[in-house]
């Protein structure tokens, strides 16, 4: 059983032409014995990637991406396999593994499946090294109040579900208000021992297309919840850096922002294209470019004003965990370069990106009392 899963190996993974994968694939479709060592494998590999920074999720996102839904069901199949051998990893990786995806693989002829397998595993032995995301610090995420998040999704899922722009921008505004109170009850908590490694960190995925204004978004709300986002674009995800109730903040809002974004925008399309318009992919580039521009702005006019409202005795602690959290991704990426938004040449595009911003604004944060 070993020495033919190592000779399917030795023909299909280390060489990326069609005809190694169909030699390595038959080989394994001749020996239904090899089955099980062929999965115990994959669970090593898995474990490597592992080793290697990924997370559940990230591995996903990128198979999704690559290759095909067969393809996830058998990573998520291997993921869960590996899982009962694997050491406690903290409340966000046990998330993404409830995630998964919990159909079986579709049943397929001997060939069909050893080849799906085996692409799969070409696929995770070629993700490199990534940073490694800090995980919880013992005790963390203790204070956070599954009530108030609960709240605040439902508020977003409200937003998100509505065809009124006034409605979507009160509660997107209120759902605001809730996480600054959040992070800032947090603040408090930590005020009489504030501990520079208590940041940890999160990777959200940016999808194309129009990645680069949906990072710029992302960007733009994660500097409002006190966090900061470095952008992997050959991976299409960020890493956010930040306290852990602020993270699922970032989380949240980015999410629940980039819906309202995306309705807006169709609905802006069908005008244009009932007008006689038939640039639409341009138009959609502008549109989501505008629309990030636009809350970035209007995301730090509402933090300016927090931190003038806060109050003299709230300041320091705020410093301080701004403070760490720059400390922590500067630690995780040394070395970032800076990058400029390309395409942005449709202006009707760019005016209704900015208009519909305008609607899913959200108010500074409440004042402390």
């Amino acid at each position: 059983m070993s020495s033919t899963v190592d000779a399917a190996f030795r023909a299909a993974l280390y060489d990326t032409a069609d005809t190694a994968l169909d030699a390595g694939a038959s080989v394994l479709a001749a020996d239904p014995s090899a089955d099980a060592e062929l999965v115990r494998r994959g669970a090593e590999f898995v474990a490597a990637v592992w080793r290697r920074g990924w997370q559940p999720a990230d591995v996903v996102r990128i198979a999704r991406r690559e290759l095909e839904d067969q393809h996830v069901r058998l990573l998520a199949a291997l993921i869960r396999a590996q899982a009962p051998d694997d050491r406690a990893r903290g409340p966000r990786w046990a998330a993404q593994l409830a995630e998964l995806p919990t159909e079986d693989p579709p049943r397929t002829d001997r060939f069909s499946y050893a080849t799906a397998v085996l692409e799969l595993y070409r696929l995770l032995l070629r993700l490199p090294a990534l940073e490694p995301l800090q995980e919880p610090r013992p005790g963390a995420g203790r204070r956070s109040d599954s009530r108030m998040l609960g709240r605040i999704r439902a508020l977003l899922a409200k937003a998100e579900a509505t065809g009124y722009p006034e409605e979507a921008e009160a509660l997107t505004a209120k759902a605001q208000e809730l996480m600054a109170r959040h992070s800032v009850d947090e603040a408090l908590l930590d005020a009489q021992a504030p501990d520079p490694d208590a940041p940890g960190a999160c990777r959200i995925g940016v999808e194309p297309p129009y990645e680069q204004a949906k990072a710029v978004l992302l960007d733009a709300v994660a500097d409002a919840n006190h966090c900061r986002a470095v952008w992997n674009e050959p991976f299409c995800f960020s890493t956010v850096v930040g306290f852990e109730g602020d993270l699922e903040a970032v989380e949240l809002l980015y999410t629940s922002l980039l819906v309202q974004a995306q309705s807006a925008m169709a609905k802006a399309e069908a005008a244009q294209r009932a007008g006689g318009r038939k640039r639409t992919k341009t138009f959609r580039q502008s549109f989501l470019a505008a629309y990030a521009h636009r809350i970035g702005g209007r995301l730090g006019e509402a933090a300016a004003a927090a931190g003038t409202e806060a109050g003299g005795d709230l300041l320091p602690v705020l410093a301080t965990r701004e403070v760490a959290v720059t400390a922590a991704a500067d630690r995780m990426f040394p070395d970032t370069v800076t990058t400029r938004l390309r395409g942005i040449t449709d202006e009707a595009g760019w005016t209704e990106g900015a208009e519909a911003a305008d609607r899913a604004q959200v108010r500074s944060r409440p004042r402390l009392t």
